[in-house]
């Protein structure tokens, strides 16, 4: 058997000090998907969340024990107080009431990727990075390697439509995972596999320059233990940079540096070879179907093979070919065949062009995209499928976070104009606070297509109704509360 299907007593217990784990801001993404893994594994778990969500009921159905609000007596909930607790950076503040409390009794207190990195040991793992499509591809490769078999233990950022959830304690060797560099939390891992969807600027509020953003990037690329892989998207130049910047340093750790895109190479990376590359795509409103050719040294001769990706457009093509590179270096006993065959299976992830309803003729969709060149590739799938119905495209936009705003007011006016119509949000703060000025108008002003501002989220339904027909895709875009307005805006097409 291969270490990759090998389970080892490592896989199955905790450590000491991840016995009693409490946990502030539990309900959150990121955070429920590590209280499950912990749960799994027999652990103790409490925590506590600002309201009651679906995320939290479904935590304490597993036994966790969940206080709604921050409270210092929350670090009661489990007999004898809990070993560790945990937050993450941006997400919860330092002056929360229960991290004060928690410094005050001398409890370590450690950030969520801290705890993710000490229960991905004993395993081989699988990291997915870069600026993009991270949850995406992360998902393919957790069906993919289900798929073969493998049952690997996983934490994604949204929850796969197959199994409705975020994570998962595996009977198998492998781990696959997100890696987050919003924070630079992505070095606390020591991965075998990473795959580099894409580099682009993100994030400046935390690392201030696009050369520090690029650089955390690099020093992931070092943490890659020998005898490990870096895969990188050869169509994209910052992760075409990086594996070329990267080759020689790697090799000489044994460290294999690898591509794939819709090319042979890419002109500024020569020392990187392609080993999976797409040909023939054929995109379609619901997906797209190309030819991908696997090369050595993932697989003992060239093979080519036929590839149905049930999500719209090429972005989505090329992280489904860098999840199957993934999971070829993860796990030696995986079959090119039976990798593609798990993900044409793949049914999606919760808020990426998820399908909302239909009323009226039209069609509502969901996506969690947050960043121009995000918003501009859900935007050139949404105009494919808008184009196979005969309709237009109604963008229905929330900006998320005042400094992204700011930094990408004119790159994000001209990803929307890909839409025929533009409704524009306010800006949804999340962690930040108001910047004079900073609003949603920032963006429709600039939008060359029509485009509204709605100040208040209560008035986008009528905004919708009043700017759509039959056969229109009416698409919800952005990471805050906007996601909530697909059934409002369904019901009042219906109204």
């Amino acid at each position: 058997m291969s270490p990759a299907r090998a389970s080892s007593a490592r896989t199955g217990g905790l450590p000491d000090r991840l016995a009693r784990v409490h946990m502030v801001g539990i309900g959150g993404a990121g955070m429920s998907g590590l209280a499950r893994i912990l749960l799994a594994r027999g652990g103790q778990v409490s925590g506590s969340d600002a309201r009651e969500s679906h995320g939290v009921i479904a935590l304490r159905a597993r036994g966790a024990l969940v206080h709604v609000g921050h409270d210092p007596a929350a670090l009661d909930l489990i007999e004898g107080g809990p070993t560790v607790v945990v937050t993450t950076h941006a997400a919860i503040p330092d002056d929360n009431p229960e991290l004060v409390e928690a410094r005050r009794r001398g409890i370590p207190v450690l950030y969520r990727p801290q705890v993710l990195a000490q229960l991905m040991e004993g395993y081989r793992t699988l990291l997915i990075s870069g600026t993009h499509g991270k949850t995406s591809t992360t998902s393919m490769a957790v069906v993919a390697l289900q798929h073969c078999g493998a049952d690997p233990s996983f934490a994604i950022g949204g929850e796969l439509n197959e199994s409705g959830t975020n994570a998962h304690h595996g009977s198998g060797g492998i781990f696959v995972a997100e890696a987050d560099e919003s924070d630079g939390s992505l070095l606390e891992y020591r991965p075998d596999v990473v795959v580099v969807t894409n580099i682009e600027a993100d994030h400046l509020d935390f690392f201030g320059t696009a050369e520090a953003y690029t650089r955390v990037f690099d020093e992931f690329a070092d943490l890659i233990r020998p005898g490990g892989a870096l895969v990188v998207c050869l169509d994209d130049p910052g992760a075409a940079a990086l594996g070329q910047r990267s080759a020689q340093r790697l090799a000489e750790k044994g460290i294999a540096v690898l591509g794939y895109g819709t090319g042979t190479g890419a002109p500024g990376a020569p020392a990187v070879p392609c080993v999976g590359r797409l040909s023939e795509v054929v995109a379609g409103g619901t997906g797209s179907t190309t030819q991908v050719v696997v090369a050595p040294p993932l697989v003992p001769a060239a093979t080519t093979r036929s590839m149905r990706v049930t999500l719209p457009g090429i972005h989505m093509a090329r992280n489904a070919v860098g999840a199957l590179l993934g999971c070829l270096a993860v796990d030696p006993d995986a079959q090119v065949a039976t990798v593609i065959d798990g993900i044409e299976g793949f049914g999606g992830v919760h808020r990426r062009f998820e399908f909302r309803g239909e009323v009226a003729g039209v069609s509502v969709y969901d996506d969690y995209a947050h960043h121009p060149t995000e918003v501009r590739a859900v935007l050139s799938a949404a105009r494919d499928l808008a184009r196979e119905n005969g309709g237009r495209v109604v963008a229905v936009f929330q900006p998320h976070l005042y400094s992204r705003t700011e930094e990408f007011a004119t790159e994000f006016a001209e990803a929307l104009s890909l839409a025929d119509e533009v409704i524009l949000a306010d800006v949804y703060g999340a962690r930040e606070e108001p910047r004079p000025g900073v609003t949603g108008r920032l963006i429709s002003d600039a939008v060359s297509v029509p485009a509204v501002f709605v100040p208040a989220i209560s008035d986008l339904p009528a905004a919708v109704v009043s700017r759509t027909a039959a056969r229109d895709v009416v698409l919800t875009i952005g990471a805050g509360d906007i996601t909530m307005q697909g059934p409002y805006i369904l019901a009042a097409l219906g109204s």
